[in-house]
């Protein structure tokens, strides 16, 4: 039997306006129509959103969906533009029409509370959050309406209290830290010291920091931790990594880490640090090199079990979905200042060489 969902303790801080965006296979459809934006201009997109409204009206076939991301940076925007580009595709195939925004709770709770108390308002027909904070809010959003809500990017969903709920499924990116670790010493048998960078309020680093704690135990290979909660806290810390001398760095799929990764590759790649992460987005950005989810594939995933959510029902959905990993990314502009040898990852498994992208 599916249990009650447990509430979540949010905290009372000022409301910020939304920021978002969306579209349909024909055109962007912009939220907040007509308002004003938070840089203090006017969207002038409400006729078309009225006219679309409209047109849609009193369709079986139309469909209202609310994809929520924690806060913009590289891995979830990528996230986001997968699933909304699986939204036009789904569109085109089935000649439905699926009605989408993107906002972005801006890394507050009490920001992605009100995003979600006004999609409940407004109707829609599921909402798509995207990140352990934003999935853990829209549950509780959803819980009085039982609106489906279909998440991206969970690691650990029972850890985060996500199994269980009838009208919760997802899809979960979890990192097999241990593989990471793997390429770690491969790539440096003599590593005697590692860093661990991360943030003690993202629950998708509990478990692998926990992992890579226990697999470096069993090696003998000490660790220094630093944690940071904002993007000048994690600068500080990866300089304080840097002046302890680790011989590398370990970050999972950590939001408020990836959210200040450019800020800090650089610095560290000139320091001789290799910064292995959870995700390929913060390899985009600047990390050396990390073996994980492909972020659009399970983005498109998690477009396909909310249209079935919203066409079929939650009755034959699992708990969650597993996305398969195993791709390894390689910034080659990093390993380059790094004058480090990446070759040995070749005999590991498929290697995707990147450069960075600063976005």
């Amino acid at each position: 039997m599916k249990k009650k969902v447990l509430a979540v303790i949010l905290g009372v801080s000022m409301v910020m306006s939304m920021a978002a965006c969306g579209g349909s296979s024909d055109s962007a459809k912009e939220s907040n129509q007509g308002e004003e934006t938070s840089d203090g201009t006017e969207d002038t997109g409400a006729a078309d959103a009225s006219e679309k409204s409209a047109d849609t009206e009193g369709s079986a076939d139309s469909y209202k969906i609310a994809i929520v991301k924690q806060m913009d940076h590289a891995s979830l925007d990528e996230i986001a533009n997968a699933i909304a580009a699986q939204f036009d595709a789904i569109e085109k195939e089935k000649g439905v029409d699926i009605e989408y925004e993107i906002y972005s709770g801006q890394g507050e709770q009490t920001t992605l509370k009100q995003i979600g108390d006004q999609a409940i308002a407004e109707g829609v027909d599921a909402i798509v959050p995207i990140a352990t904070m934003a999935a853990q809010v829209m549950t509780v959003c959803a819980e009085d309406t039982q609106t489906p809500v279909v998440y991206a990017a969970i690691s650990d969903p029972e850890a985060a209290e996500l199994t269980g709920i009838d009208y919760v499924t997802g899809t979960s990116d979890a990192l097999n830290t241990n593989f990471i670790m793997d390429m770690m010493l491969a790539q440096n048998p003599d590593v005697k010291n590692v860093g661990l960078l991360y943030s003690l309020s993202e629950a998708n680093s509990t478990k692998p920091i926990a992992d890579a704690k226990a697999y470096l135990d069993t090696k003998g290979i000490s660790y220094t931790e630093q944690t940071a909660a904002t993007n000048d806290e994690v600068i500080a810390a990866a300089s304080a990594l840097a002046a302890a001398k680790v011989d590398a760095i370990f970050t999972p799929t950590d939001n408020v880490i990836m959210a200040a990764e450019l800020a800090i590759y650089s610095d560290l790649a000139e320091a001789g640090i290799p910064h292995y992460t959870g995700a390929d987005s913060f390899v985009r950005n600047g990390a050396f090199a990390t073996c994980g989810v492909n972020y659009t594939d399970l983005g498109t995933k998690t477009a396909d079990l909310a249209y079935t959510a919203v066409t079929e029902g939650m009755a034959d959905l699992d708990d969650y979905y597993l996305m398969d990993g195993g791709i390894i990314t390689v910034n080659t502009e990093t390993a380059k200042t790094l004058g480090v040898d990446y070759s040995v990852f070749a005999d590991m498994g498929e290697v995707v060489e990147v450069a960075t992208t600063e976005e």
